[in-house]
């Protein structure tokens, strides 16, 4: 296990030193920093101050290195639009999109494992076919799309909920809703399967010989084993939801971490870009790690391998 661990543990860092790379490219890539810095029609005298303030005359390892160093203490910059420190600014929206995000999961779940037992104890019928129809709608709809009918039905007709905002628990509904439908398809899939392979097995065979009641079979032994693969899947999806909510935080204007690089792309606000790239892959390499590790220590045959 600590062989295995190391080894995981050096992998997550090597991507996460490549992250930094990318992240620190990506006002190089503009082509001219400087004048991406200064925007259109900027003097000479103006790309001559922001070189000189910026350190752009120096060498390409020699920014990356104070930049690094810079973001390992926490500094990120300063942000060119809200002209405050980009770490304040993540501080104050991260908690909107991780509240987003475990909502989100949570909905998924709990369409997904209802859908994903019902499809593998009927597995063939007609509630089969129904399940895998309702949970495959989600993969089918663009997530933007499915916002979109959201907004008009509950905020606009019906005016149960609000359109866009953070204010309180109900601006959190439609976008969850979004999200969790969005991803509960591998949910359903995984389940459905793990329960198909567990409902075959002798233990569960012996349990209905022993005249213990079909809900206990397969709620008690049949489910228990069947979520263990779900572990690992609970930890990617997650990082996948805190780093890919952007187009979701724009249609609801929800003031979390994918707004804000969302408005750091509109306003060429790069510091703010730049840390919000390199944070949200961090978050998803250490979640990966994670499931990694928790996939190792329920299959003994990850840490043989």
């Amino acid at each position: 296990m600590p062989v295995y661990l190391a080894k995981r543990l050096g992998l997550a860092l090597l991507v996460a030193f490549c992250v930094s790379i990318l992240a620190f490219l990506l006002l190089r890539l503009q082509g001219n920093a400087a004048s991406a810095l200064a925007g259109e029609g900027a003097s000479a005298e103006d790309l001559a101050i922001i070189i000189e303030t910026y350190g752009l005359d120096r060498p390409l390892v020699v920014q990356y290195a104070s930049w690094l160093g810079n973001v390992l203490q926490g500094d990120f910059g300063t942000s060119y639009f809200f002209k405050t420190p980009v770490a304040e600014l993540i501080f104050d929206k991260i908690g909107n999109t991780v509240i987003l995000a475990l909502l989100s999961l949570a909905i998924a779940l709990a369409i997904s494992i209802p859908l994903g037992v019902l499809a593998a104890v009927y597995s063939g019928s007609w509630i089969d076919r129904v399940c895998s129809l309702v949970s495959l709608m989600g993969q089918a709809l663009p997530s933007f799309f499915l916002a979109l009918c959201l907004v008009m039905l509950f905020a606009i007709k019906l005016r149960w909920l609000p359109a866009s905002g953070a204010d309180s628990w109900r601006n959190f509904v439609l976008p969850s809703l979004t999200l969790g439908y969005y991803i509960t398809p591998p949910f359903m899939r995984l389940v459905r399967a793990g329960m198909i392979d567990a409902l075959g097995n002798d233990y569960v065979r012996t349990a209905r010989a022993k005249g213990l009641p079909a809900r206990r079979v397969v709620l008690k032994h049949a489910l228990r084993n069947a979520l263990v693969p779900v572990v690992g899947l609970v930890t990617v999806q997650l990082g996948l939801l805190i780093g890919g909510s952007v187009v979701i935080e724009s249609i609801f204007a929800l003031d979390g971490l994918g707004y804000l690089a969302y408005q750091s792309i509109s306003y060429r606000d790069f510091p703010v870009l730049q840390a919000v790239v390199l944070l949200l892959s961090v978050v998803y390499v250490v979640l990966t790690l994670l499931s990694d590790i928790v996939n190792a220590w329920l299959d003994p045959r990850l840490r043989a391998s």
